[in-house]
């Protein structure tokens, strides 16, 4: 039976399986200011960010003195749409000098076929580094930045990847490239030749003494480690640190660690003696932005964000892929290399595929073998006490960290309005909207809790609360609350068109259903599937959906109109939209139609930076008139 769900105010986008289940707001943000109120862990993260902030606007567009920064940094795509894309960006991005020149930026992209990982995507990443540097690569620091797949949790990043996600800081504006390379700048100048390996979509700030630093000279792995709650820890990897010697609780300190836990449940934090009290430190912060303070004696772990591994770690990973061939199933990084480590490993956890996405037959095989290899290779832990690790890779964090006036934003000075003409801006609130390199005109309003990037919004636009507008023009639209709206320029049969896609924050763009009779499962803003086809005249079919026909989802199905104009696009879809919400005929069987997935094969990355470019241009003019009037 189809049925239509009110959504609550407060929801967020469910676009799959996060890293666990705990919620957002305890996800997203973990880490403690040890022994000092919040306050002081604001400031003092504030104050260490934005100093190395100031460090890279210095470098940025300037030769790196050596060893003074990475000889080379490396991100990771899915495939070579996804390559080209990226390829396209960083050249953008060296020509308008927003990175540090002198260093060998490259992409490497994983071989066709089987998914093989963040872990699969590492070794490969490696046998790249050799290919192309030979033993010279023995020398390098280079940082390994994880960014393959297509973003289904936070779709705005989609066409032009997580690692180029915008944010609201800077002029130009910071993507998060930037940002990385910013907040690990003091790295490479205390590491031996190695590999430090990251994602895209986290942020690892920290605070130690101006004495300190953080050094990643040890053999074997060295892995930053960020106290947090024990809900927390289990969506992470889990450190158990060595029984040698007690925590000191000072800013910083140089552990080992017995073994490595990946997405533990509470009672095994307890059983392997990874949780950690408190108690004689008094009333101390874990909240990480998120949560309140925790009460006296509160129990806390330590959780992972990246990790280092020496040169001879990483050759030796080279050899064994080399050995074993192309890879036929799924390496995790983290939860295949890390629980190898230390030496309280054990085997035990090959065994385990609770969490993972897909058991192939040869994964128990790779992990053991994997294992073996590891076996007895040191785990380094750098615990710093005064740290945060955010998570931005759903479209629930993405909101929660730009639009509330949480920790992100004071430890970072990320801002409401980033690089964006907006006159109407509310000054006395609370919860603000975000607006990134966008033109909205006086006359638009934008609420509270939703984020508009890359747009330009007419004069009777009105955006509820707790949406997302990303790359698109729309002169005329009330929007209801969780709308999602992201445009795309698509070339079709050597044509430049446009494309647009819209969802509910309640829409799960990953949950898929084998068949057509089970469609009905599938719901598009609250309502079921099979009623918004009839609203848009279109049959339920197996034509509908590009890809797999065994795997039916609202990612597959061919149902965004196709224009020739970025405008008429939006109101086309917006169009389908209102017409599920009033219960209205709105047909879609004379437009060309896209699935998300076609969307992103065929997007134009060159029109997409070309009018991102424009919108610059035009920012930075009416910027300098506005200037010019007030003087």
């Amino acid at each position: 039976m189809c049925e239509r769900r009110t959504l609550p105010r407060e929801t967020r986008m469910r676009t799959g399986a996060g890293r666990g289940d705990v919620t957002a707001r305890q996800r997203a943000g973990t880490g403690a200011w040890r022994g000092l109120p919040e306050a002081g862990t604001m400031a003092a993260l504030r104050e260490a960010s934005l100093r190395k902030l100031r460090r890279f606007s210095e470098m940025r567009g300037k030769p790196v003195a050596t060893g003074k920064f990475w000889d080379v940094v490396v991100i990771t795509a899915a495939d070579e749409k996804q390559e080209l894309a990226y390829k396209q960006q960083l050249s953008e991005k060296l020509k308008r000098k927003e990175l540090p020149l002198g260093v060998n930026y490259h992409v490497f992209t994983d071989p066709p076929g089987t998914k093989i990982g963040n872990g699969g995507s590492t070794l490969c990443s490696l046998q790249c580094l050799e290919s192309l540097y030979g033993d010279k690569w023995n020398s390098f620091t280079v940082l390994l930045i994880h960014s393959g797949g297509y973003s289904q949790r936070l779709p705005n990043a989609s066409a032009l990847g997580k690692i180029f996600t915008a944010l609201p800081l800077g002029e130009p504006i910071y993507q998060m490239l930037d940002l990385k390379l910013a907040m690990y700048m003091d790295f490479p100048s205390r590491m031996k030749p190695g590999v430090l390996v990251t994602c895209a979509d986290d942020i690892e700030l920290y605070s130690i003494g101006d004495s300190e630093s953080i050094a990643f000279e040890q053999p074997g792995f060295t892995a930053l480690a960020h106290p947090s709650s024990l809900a927390v820890g289990t969506t992470h990897g889990v450190f158990v640190l060595d029984s040698a010697g007690s925590l000191q609780h000072g800013d910083l300190e140089y552990r080992q660690c017995h073994r490595f836990l990946h997405k533990p449940s509470i009672e095994n934090m307890h059983h392997f003696n990874a949780v950690h009290r408190l108690g004689s430190f008094g009333q101390q912060d874990l909240s990480g932005g998120d949560t309140t303070c925790h009460p006296l004696h509160s129990e806390y772990v330590y959780t992972d964000s990246l990790f280092y591994m020496d040169h001879k770690s990483a050759k030796k990973l080279l050899d064994f892929y080399e050995s074993v061939g192309p890879l036929n199933c799924e390496i995790d990084a983290y939860g295949d290399f890390l629980q190898a480590l230390g030496p309280g490993a054990t085997a035990e956890y090959t065994k385990n595929t609770s969490h993972v996405t897909k058991e192939e037959s040869h994964l128990l095989d790779m992990r053991q073998k994997i294992f073996h290899l590891l076996k007895g290779t040191p785990l380094n832990v750098v615990v710093l006490n005064n740290s945060r690790f955010y998570h931005i890779g759903t479209t629930e964090e993405y909101l929660l960290h730009f639009t509330s006036n949480g920790s992100l934003q004071a430890e970072l000075g990320l801002q409401s309005i980033a690089f964006s003409v907006f006159p109407n801006v509310p000054e006395d609130s609370h919860e603000k909207p975000c607006v990134i390199h966008s033109i909205l005109n006086s006359g638009c309003c934008v609420a509270p809790g939703s984020v508009v990037e890359y747009s330009r919004l007419g004069p009777e636009v009105s955006i509820s609360e707790n949406c997302i507008i990303s790359g698109s023009v729309i002169e005329k639209a009330v929007l209801p609350p969780c709308s999602f709206v992201c445009s795309l320029s698509v070339e079709i049969n050597g044509h430049l068109e446009y494309s647009t896609m819209v969802f509910g924050m309640e829409d799960n763009l990953k949950n898929s259903v084998k068949t057509i009779s089970d469609i009905k499962m599938l719901q598009f803003f609250g309502v079921c599937f099979l009623t918004c086809l009839d609203i848009w005249n279109l049959k339920a079919m197996e034509e509908l959906f590009s890809g797999s026909k065994t795997q039916l989802s609202l990612w597959t199905a061919r149902i965004f109109p196709v224009c020739s104009s970025l405008s008429e696009s939006v109101a086309a879809s917006l169009g389908m939209l209102n017409a599920i919400r009033n219960h209205s005929p709105f047909s879609l069987s004379n437009f060309k139609l896209l699935s998300i997935q076609e969307m992103l094969l065929c997007k134009d990355v060159g029109d997409m930076l070309a009018y991102r470019e424009q919108l610059f241009l035009e920012i930075s003019s009416k910027r300098k008139q506005s200037d010019s009037e007030k003087s």
